[in-house]
This record gives C-alpha cells, sequence and structure tokens, in this order.
C-alpha cells in the first residue's frame, strides 16, 4: 500500500481515500498507526542493541584487566 494525496495504492490499483467506506478508511488509519509503532519499536531495538553490546563489551574489558591484574600477582610470589 503506497500513499500520495489521499490516493492509497493498493495491488497496483489506485484508490481514492474519499471515494472508500468508513471500515475501509478505518483499515488504512490502523495500517499507518501498526507501521509509525512498528519503525518507532525498530529505532528502540538499535539503541538497545547499541547498549547491550557497550555494557558486553565493558564487562569483556573488565574481565580482562582483572586476569592481567591477577597474572601480575601470581608472578610476583
Amino acid at each position: 500500500m503506497t500513499e500520495k494525496n489521499n490516493v492509497i495504492s493498493i495491488n497496483g490499483k489506485e484508490y481514492n481515500q474519499e471515494d472508500l467506506s468508513k471500515d475501509q478508511n478505518y483499515f488504512i488509519n490502523q495500517i499507518k498507526n501498526l507501521q509509525n509503532k512498528s519503525s518507532n519499536l525498530k529505532f528502540q531495538l538499535d539503541q538497545l542493541t547499541v547498549a547491550q553490546n557497550a555494557f558486553t563489551n565493558s564487562l569483556i574489558e573488565s574481565v580482562k584487566k582483572e586476569e592481567v591484574k591477577d597474572d601480575k600477582s601470581s608472578q610476583s610470589i
């Protein structure tokens, strides 16, 4: 479904939105709302993925530093 100035394209055929029934316009509004929500959720998922990667990398670096510190302590005994 694509839209340009109240013209809706469904399966390659164009429809004037004003000529569609109340139910059909309701469906169109639902689809638009769901597309917006989907885009927003993808945006949020990108943010969560980057944050999770940052925390994972921080944990890995922290563990590496502890291993280096432990190795140095073991060698001086």
